[in-house]
């Protein structure tokens, strides 16, 4: 379920473009199923960038070049952090998926800066695919639905659906629920019911997932999507109508988690999740006890202390992608991963200012990579893949007025 875009200009589809979009729409699906490395979403990403750029789809431009010199910094310095301890196990492998996953970055800011609103389209029915497919695993293992289910699909008593974790499967499901809200406050009616059905799916499975940070993060994606619909409307008719929409849907919302609520094992959990002082988060060696003894090793470190070496340190790792970036790449990578999230923000702002046809998409991915940015402070983010798609997306969809100009005047 995606909003109406525009239908693609002829020429979008020339040569190979339908070999691109397919390949596109199968990579996001396989986000759904991350269990395993490689995963379907590596192979189907590697499926797609090889589609884009066997047919002439990989369009590198002077504006991609800021992006190019803060990824190359970023994972240079974890590459000069890791050079220590090379040789253990996994952190090579870490390494390579950081790069790999920059590079992933690179091909979203390509593929979102031409024939736009036919590949967001795509990506986003992929995605909502990906999500429902993850959120009913998640629900028929909370539910023991059948026989295996809660061991499959369930974490602790959480539901984690096809991912590895809850807290990285709660996250992964807002854009698209970002995106059914928008239904509601701007689609026709014909759509509202699809909609509906779409974000009740998702929210009971967000619910479910009992992650904190997940839930946080879609409040404040929903807030800052809201805040910008109504900055940005055409007319006071279409800010009143997505206030009183946004009125209605309030009441609504609280009606169904009521009803959720009386489900006594959903209440018991979300009684004991919705506590801000949980056992492991208070203490000198607890979340934030651990926060304030690693950034004063931060600055004892300027080349850090390596990938996977937190834990050498300290009881747990860090949960903090920021300290996790310094701790990891030293100075250098952590500089470049703050810059590289700071300017990603600064980016997404302006994309969503600009008058397009896909501007509330835009407006969507952007309150979604805030809401994740601001996750990122209590939970290591920075190898969840739809991270990096987010961020993608917002500098490919930046530039995409600019690539129209040069399009027509050349």
């Amino acid at each position: 379920m995606t909003l109406a875009l525009p239908a693609p200009r002829a020429g979008g589809m020339a040569g190979g473009e339908p070999l691109r979009l397919a390949a596109l729409w199968l990579m996001m699906v396989g986000g759904a199923f991350v269990f395993a490395e490689p995963s379907p979403y590596e192979i189907g990403a590697l499926l797609a960038i090889s589609a884009f750029a066997l047919t002439g789809g990989i369009r590198l431009r002077a504006v991609h070049a800021p992006l190019l010199v803060v990824l190359v910094v970023y994972c240079l310095g974890l590459t000069i952090a890791a050079i220590p301890v090379l040789a253990e196990p996994k952190v090579a492998p870490w390494i390579a998926v950081s790069w790999y996953l920059a590079v992933t970055m690179v091909f979203f800011a390509v593929a979102a800066a031409d024939n736009t609103a036919a590949r967001m389209e795509v990506i986003l029915r992929g995605w909502t695919l990906a999500a429902l497919i993850a959120a009913a695993a998640g629900i028929a293992g909370y539910f023991r639905l059948f026989p295996g289910a809660f061991d499959l699909f369930t974490l602790y008593g959480r539901a984690k659906g096809t991912f590895n974790d809850p807290n990285v499967f709660g996250p992964f499901i807002v854009l698209p629920m970002l995106v059914a809200m928008q239904a509601f406050l701007r689609a026709s009616s014909a759509s509202l019911v699809k909609a509906g059905a779409v974000f009740a799916v998702l929210l009971v499975a967000l619910l479910l997932s009992f992650s904190r940070g997940a839930w946080i993060h879609f409040g404040l994606s929903a807030a800052i999507m809201i805040g910008l619909m109504v900055l940005t409307a055409e007319t006071p008719a279409q800010r009143f109508r997505i206030l009183l929409v946004v009125a209605a849907g309030l009441v609504l919302l609280m009606a169904f988690v009521a009803v959720l609520l009386s489900v006594d094992k959903v209440a018991e959990l979300m009684r004991e999740r919705a506590s801000l002082n949980q056992s492991y988060d208070s203490g000198p060696m607890g979340r934030f006890g651990r926060h304030a003894y690693g950034w004063q090793l931060a600055l004892d470190r300027p080349f850090g202390i390596g990938p996977l070496q937190f834990a050498r340190f300290f009881p747990e790792d860090p949960h903090n992608v920021y300290l996790n970036s310094f701790m990891a790449g030293g100075w250098i990578g952590g500089i470049g991963y703050l810059v590289l999230t700071g300017s990603t923000l600064i980016v997404g702002l302006v994309a969503s200012l600009i008058r397009t046809p896909w501007q509330p998409l835009t407006i969507a991915v952007f309150a979604c990579f805030c809401g994740l940015a601001f996750e990122g402070q209590i939970i290591d983010s920075d190898h969840w893949r739809h991270f990096w798609v987010l961020a993608g997306l917002l500098w490919g969809l930046a530039i995409t007025k600019r690539v129209a100009a040069a399009r027509e005047t050349s």
